[in-house]
Parts: C-alpha cells; structure tokens; sequence
C-alpha cells in the first residue's frame, strides 16, 4: 500500500455512496468491546465448565498462552500481508483503501481506528474453524480449541483498544510510551515497516523493524 497523504480534518473521508453502508464504515471501541468480550469470556467459561473432574486441567492456561501467541503472529501477519497487501488496479486499491487505506490517509479519525465487524466477524469464523481443525479435527484434542479460542478473541481486543490508545491517549510512561512511538512511527515514518501495534515482536523475527 503507498504512503498516503495525511489528512488531519474532522471530516470523514466519505467511502461508501449509501447513507447505510457508510454507517457500518465508522465504529466505536465500545462496540468491540461489547461484541467481542462476551465471546472470549464465553469461550473461556465454557473450556472450565467442560472441563474433566478431578482438578484443574493444565490445557486451560496453555491453551490460554498458546491462543495469545498466535494472536501476536496473526496481528503481525494481517496488518502486513493483508491490510499492506501491494496491488495492481484500481478496483484492488480501492478494496485495500477500505480495509486499512483509510486509516492511513485519516490516522486521528476516532470512528474509524478499531476494526468493523463487517471484517472482524468473518475472520474470527475463519480462524475458529483453522483452529478446531487443527486441533479437533488433526491433533484429536477439543479441549484446546476453547481455551486458544478465548484468548486469541483477548489478544484482539488488546490489539484494538491499544491502537485507539496509541492515537487518542498521552501514553507518558513505560511501554506504553514505547508502542505508542513505534506505531507512530509506521504511520509517519514507515509505513512500510513496523507492523506491529500491540508488539514488535514479529518485526523482530521478520526484519521489519528498521534501525
């Protein structure tokens, strides 16, 4: 995707010709949170309720870090092959200027900074159906598909609301500082590199961290 110029006006860049799709374009972290919580939390309920009696089983927790491993590995790989894909055409700049274009050209626009459900649901049914094939259908072990589940929906939503607060919060202090810098610097410096949001450490395995 090219470095588009920076548009800093209040007035959204306007995507759609209908009133009602451009409705479902604009989105507020608090709808994420209210779609989305509830899955993970449902997820994560439902891996200790079917869980075997006779002690705490050791799969919920690793498949709790497992989940969120693989959420870091899918923000890295979505944000950079997907969102950044290079394209020929304008009927293909014009898909990719929907998913993330937009963000680029209008980085401080509030309503439009965490992902629509338009995108997010399709790809949540995507990786739920990778991951109980891989481990219900491959590994012949359900009990893991709910714990990794549960937190990869987690480590989404701390993807998101951190790239709202990298925007629209100070962030003085610590790592918080650190990723809001880092992010700052793939929109105005980068944009081709640093496709980490909530951490760099896939630009570290890949090399897209520049010096």
């Amino acid at each position: 995707m090219a470095h588009l110029p920076t548009d800093h006006s209040d007035v959204p860049i306007r995507l759609f010709k209908s009133d009602f799709l451009e409705f479902f374009s604009h989105i507020s972290p608090i709808t994420v949170l209210v779609i989305w919580l509830p899955v993970a939390l449902f997820f994560l309920i439902w891996s200790i309720a079917h869980a075997p009696a006779g002690g705490f089983p050791v799969v919920i927790p690793l498949g709790f870090l497992v989940g969120l491993f693989l959420w870091t590995l899918a923000e890295y790989v979505l944000h950079r092959f997907l969102f950044h894909m290079p394209v020929k055409g304008e009927k293909a700049e014009r898909i990719i200027f929907l998913f993330h274009g937009v963000h680029h050209a209008q980085p401080q626009l509030k309503t439009r900074l965490v992902m629509p459900p338009v995108i997010s649901i399709p790809l949540a049914a995507i990786f739920y159906a990778l991951f109980y094939l891989f481990f219900a259908v491959i590994l012949k072990a359900a009990q893991w598909v709910a714990p990794v589940f549960s937190a990869f929906i987690f480590g989404y939503l701390l993807y998101d609301l951190t790239h709202y607060a990298t925007h629209h919060f100070p962030m003085r202090g610590g790592y918080a500082k650190y990723i809001k810098r880092y992010h700052m610097q793939h929109h105005y410096k980068t944009p081709n590199a640093r496709f980490g949001v909530s951490s760099p450490l896939w630009d570290k395995v890949f090399k897209t961290m520049p010096e």
